[in-house]
């Protein structure tokens, strides 16, 4: 199984439904919906998309391209030390550490009025 299909069951469980119920919602055949679980066939991304949407998780979670099954971008201070350590310069102009304070500040409160 893939992990896209293992969090497609795990999903649904967690949602307690049934296959049935789930494919029903989604507008899939009932084998249709089972073999993706089954990890026998994958949905196109509209599908996916469908399933994201019903399961409230990210397409990218599903597809296993992240362990964040939300859309959050909840940056903790250490997150963004670690991004910007790694920032020496930008275009290739040199970046000290007020240079970063400022980046840092800015960043917390663009993703604070996200959410």
């Amino acid at each position: 199984m893939s992990t896209f299909s293992n969090r497609l069951e795990s999903e649904r469980k967690k949602a307690g439904w049934t296959k049935t119920y789930t494919a029903k919602i989604l507008h899939l055949p009932l084998t249709t919906y089972a073999n993706y679980e089954y990890g026998n066939r994958e949905p196109d991304i509209e599908t996916i998309s469908e399933m994201s949407k019903l399961f409230n998780v990210t397409n990218d979670y599903l597809m296993g391209k992240t362990d964040n099954p939300s859309s959050s971008t909840d940056f903790s201070d250490t997150d963004l030390d670690t991004l910007l350590d790694s920032a020496h310069s930008y275009d290739g102009k040199p970046m000290n550490d007020h240079d970063r304070e400022i980046i840092k500040t800015y960043l917390k409160g663009y993703f604070q009025g996200k959410e």
